[in-house]
C-alpha cells in the first residue's frame, strides 16, 4: 500500500455528544504520469458523492421527498428545453446532429460552473439536486447521443458517427472542465474585489 487517503478516514466530531463515524481507510492508487509514479491531484468533486458520509448526504435524509419531487420537476424543465433545441435545429439523417451536440456541451459547462459555485458558495439542500441532477441531467442527453450516431451508421456515414462520437466526449469533458474552471476564477475574482 503506497499510503492512505486520509479524505476517507474517520471524520472528527461535528458537534459535541455526536458518535463518530467510523469508516474504513481506503488505499490512494498511484498515477503514472511521464514514467513516475505520482499521487492523483486534488481536485474538486461534487460535495455529496461519498454517501456514506453522513454530512454528505443531508439532503436525503432531510426530504427525501422534496428531493425527488425536484429532480422530477427540473428533470421535465430540462428536457423540455433539450427538445426545443432538438426541434429548432433539425439535421438531415446524413448531418452531424449539431442540437443533441450544442446540449451536452453547453449542459456540461454549465455543470462544471454549478459545482464551482455550490463548493464556493454552498447553497440550500434542494438546489444541487434541482439544477444539478434535474434541469441539467434532463437537458443533456447520452440516449439521443446513443441514437444520433446510431441513425448516421444506419444512413451509410460511419465516419459522421465516429466523428460525433469522439467530439461529443471530447468537448463534453473540456466544458465540464472550463466552466469549473473559469466559474472558480470568476468567484475568487469576485471574492478578492469585495474585500
Amino acid at each position: 500500500m503506497l499510503g492512505v487517503d486520509r479524505r476517507w478516514g474517520p471524520p472528527s466530531r461535528d458537534a459535541p455528544g455526536e458518535p463518530r463515524h467510523r469508516q474504513r481507510s481506503l488505499p490512494v492508487m498511484p498515477v503514472l504520469v511521464g514514467g513516475t509514479v505520482s499521487r492523483p491531484s486534488e481536485s474538486r468533486v461534487d460535495p455529496d458523492v461519498d454517501l456514506r458520509v453522513p454530512a454528505d448526504r443531508a439532503e436525503l435524509t432531510a426530504h427525501p421527498a422534496a428531493v425527488l419531487g425536484v429532480i422530477a420537476t427540473g428533470g421535465a424543465l430540462g428536457a423540455l428545453a433539450r427538445a426545443g433545441a432538438q426541434a429548432a435545429v433539425p439535421h438531415p439523417p446524413t448531418g452531424f446532429p449539431w442540437a443533441t451536440f450544442g446540449v451536452n456541451v453547453l449542459g456540461c459547462l454549465l455543470i462544471g460552473a454549478l459545482m464551482a459555485v455550490l463548493t464556493t458558495r454552498p447553497a440550500g439542500p434542494l438546489v444541487r439536486p434541482f439544477l444539478g441532477v434535474g434541469v441539467l441531467g434532463g437537458f443533456t442527453t447520452f440516449s439521443a447521443y446513443a441514437v444520433d450516431a446510431q441513425h448516421l451508421v444506419a444512413a451509410g456515414v460511419p465516419g459522421t458517427a465516429l466523428a460525433y462520437l469522439a467530439a461529443t466526449v471530447l468537448a463534453a469533458l473540456l466544458a465540464v472542465a472550463a466552466g469549473d474552471a473559469l466559474t472558480g476564477r470568476l468567484l475568487a475574482l469576485r471574492g478578492g474585489a469585495a474585500r
